[in-house]
């Protein structure tokens, strides 16, 4: 196997650097392919009479031509380096910032949690909360600044600070 590389591999690489159009990186990949190919059946080429290079070439061409259709069948891989330098707002902090109010919001009474969903995550006034909560404005009032103080509280335990 040894002899067919030193004999083959010279005239081989320099017919593949033609068909990949001087990609030498390319090229050398096909030689590699096409002598593995030669090596799993040495057993066929030891009987076959004459030089073993047709064989080789025809081997090449085809790994090239294949190759070839593979990138043509599949979407154009991209370089990530322009994606890289595009800012893109981290929503890693944002993230860990609402599991936390969350998880100290379970820390809440039911009337106090509903209290301030529907006011600071709802967006609702206070007589709108009110209304969906069916309870009296100044209720409202009253169980947000309560909730608001509890859920500071239980930010802080969390290691939260303002």
């Amino acid at each position: 196997m040894r002899a067919l590389y030193d004999e083959h591999a010279g005239p081989l690489l320099a017919f593949v650097l033609r068909l990949v159009a001087g990609d030498r990186h390319q090229a050398e990949d096909v030689v590699q392919e096409t002598l593995l190919r030669a090596w799993r059946n040495s057993e066929q080429l030891g009987r076959a009479t004459g030089s073993v290079r047709p064989w080789l070439v025809t081997v090449a061409r085809r790994i090239v031509i294949d190759g070839h259709r593979g990138q043509q069948s599949r979407p154009r891989e991209v370089d990530p380096a322009p994606l890289e330098e595009l800012p893109a707002p981290d929503e890693i902090d944002r993230t860990l910032r609402m599991m936390t109010i969350s998880d100290a919001m379970t820390d809440l009474s039911s009337s106090h949690r509903e209290a301030l969903i529907e006011t600071y995550f709802k967006g609702r006034t206070v007589n709108e909360a009110a209304g969906v909560l069916r309870i009296p404005p100044g209720t409202v009032r009253s169980r947000v600044y309560y909730a608001l103080r509890a859920l500071k509280l239980s930010l802080e335990e969390r290691g939260v600070t303002p």
